[in-house]
């Protein structure tokens, strides 16, 4: 996977052992798929510690880690390469306090337009407020995504050339 690092970062009721860690590790085994749990600082420490040094990141996080990996790139802009979010949940109230200044990395999001857990207008108003390369998504489907996930295109979104 070049020189590229690529992290998942799982939701908040979730694990690595969920639908979408399992079909990265399965497709993309170089892929750091982690295990997060208690509060947000808490798991903010832990995904710190995990990435480490590393630089040249792509990060693919899904709801409550979707949060994450926005957080992460606020904290570490010039480290992560390209956000991809599923349904993040962006509203939250301490990402405003967290990430104040607009963010220039390519960031994709999907977000169902049946979603209940994490609203696709909120969402969407803060998405277009911090991320200046923005390319919205807006689906056919619900918080899961299950029925979107399977058809994105990963390697493209996580820059893998196969020969």
């Amino acid at each position: 996977m070049d020189d590229i690092t690529h992290v998942f970062i799982h939701g908040l009721d979730s694990s690595s052992q969920g639908t979408k860690g399992s079909y990265f590790r399965k497709r993309y085994p170089e892929m750091m798929v982690g295990d997060y749990q208690g509060t947000l600082n808490e798991r903010m420490s832990k995904l710190s510690e995990y990435i480490g040094s590393k630089d040249n990141i792509i990060i693919v996080g899904s709801s409550f880690g979707g949060l994450m990996a926005a957080i992460f790139a606020c904290e570490n802009e010039k480290r992560v390469r390209r956000l991809v979010l599923l349904a993040p949940a962006l509203a939250y109230a301490d990402f405003h306090a967290r990430c104040r200044e607009p963010l220039q990395m390519p960031v994709t999001l999907y977000q169902g337009s049946e979603d209940t857990v994490v609203l696709p207008e909120p969402t969407c108003e803060v998405a277009q407020s911090i991320f200046r390369n923005l390319d919205y998504r807006l689906v056919k489907d619900d918080h899961s995504l299950l029925a979107t996930f399977p058809a994105i295109e990963w390697d493209n979104l996580l820059e893998i050339r196969r020969s």
